[in-house]
């Protein structure tokens, strides 16, 4: 059988990038059987598209297009014209991206990551929201199997108005794992980093960054530590604090050693449709404060201190404890992490393929 899978989103360095990139090379590890397409479309970054496709090896082809995003979503998600199998042709499943939802004659698997644009509308422009709306209602009506990582983003789609009988929860698994002295001595010197640090990973205003400072403010944990924020937030004013680093884009590369060297991961998001940086702290070694919502205590069980992200002093606490008492969280993110691999997603992600055959 012919399985395609759009791998439009495989370039932009998001989960969604990783969960695709790590799907697509464990299920040309472990299906010996089928044949994969992948689809992709770009028009700015086209030939980066394409080097990705390239680099896969096994039972796979690629068909790469310049179609970019604004495009895909007129053509597929508001007009809803073009079957699929007009540029990869005939296929017997058809995996749909995180982005455009095109018709497709072969029977339709889609990965849901989150719901955050439901949960959050306020936060995201009005086209994009749109985009996201237009989506989701084609996939309501013609997916005939629906992968969620998770319990809760299971429940988020039943509540608006999915049948909870074609959902497949298949969790997903991290991406980094933990680096040697000598790379994470290699980070610290890059970016300019002393002592010890507490890290927060993502700046959207979906990751809280704001009352994360300000619960690391109030914990009060000395100038000995600082925190080391990993993105640029967004209408977040930071006042001259020499234990606050805001360092930006970072190279994918890099975070393994700069987790692995920090004293804990901060990640108390409102809202995570998973939440891979609680893994990839876990496989890092280092001790986690996460909230206590969404999917996160379902990823994190008992190996990290939950906390609720609207409240200052409950991220505080949770930052104290994890300074103050660190070495059993750390031996529980490691046996907890176990659980999850990438090669377990992929053959879980085959049983689905399996059920449409």
């Amino acid at each position: 059988m012919k399985i395609a899978i759009d791998i439009s989103q495989i370039i932009y360095g998001t989960g969604v990038s990783a969960y695709t990139r790590n799907l697509v090379g464990n299920l040309l590890k472990v299906d010996r059987e089928n044949e994969y397409i992948l689809f992709g479309g770009s028009l700015r970054r086209l030939g980066e598209l394409k080097a990705v496709a390239a680099g896969f090896k096994g039972r796979v082809s690629d068909k790469i297009f310049p179609l970019p995003p604004v495009l895909a979503d007129l053509i597929w998600n508001r007009l809803h014209i073009l079957p699929i199998e007009k540029f990869i042709g005939e296929v017997g499943i058809f995996h749909s991206s995180d982005w455009s939802e095109p018709p497709s004659k072969a029977p339709k698997v889609t990965t849901i990551h989150d719901l955050y644009a439901f949960k959050f509308p306020r936060l995201l422009a009005g086209n994009v929201l749109s985009a996201h709306r237009r989506k989701l209602s084609w996939v309501l009506e013609e997916s005939k199997r629906v992968i969620v990582p998770s319990e809760s983003t299971k429940k988020d789609l039943v509540g608006l108005g999915m049948n909870g009988g074609i959902i497949r929860v298949i969790p997903e698994a991290p991406s980094l794992s933990e680096a040697s002295p000598e790379e994470v001595s290699e980070a610290k010197r890059k970016y300019g980093l002393q002592g010890d640090y507490l890290i927060s990973i993502g700046a959207t205003p979906l990751k809280n960054t704001e009352r994360i400072i300000k619960a690391f403010q109030l914990a009060k944990v000395g100038h000995e530590v600082k925190l080391v924020i990993v993105g640029r937030p967004v209408n977040v004013r930071v006042e001259a604090e020499r234990n606050i680093r805001i360092l930006g884009h970072v190279l994918q590369s890099d975070l393994a050693p700069l987790l692995t060297g920090s004293r804990g991961l901060v990640f108390a998001s409102l809202y995570e449709g998973y939440g891979i940086p609680i893994l990839d702290a876990f496989a890092c070694g280092v001790p986690v404060v996460t909230s206590n919502t969404a999917s996160m205590p379902e990823v994190a069980g008992d190996a990290a201190v939950l906390v609720d992200p609207t409240d200052i002093n409950s991220i505080a606490d949770g930052i104290v404890k994890i300074l103050k008492g660190p070495k059993g969280l750390v031996d529980k993110g490691r046996e907890r992490v176990k659980r999850f691999s990438w090669e377990k997603t992929a053959e879980m992600t085959l049983d689905v393929y399996n059920e449409l055959k």
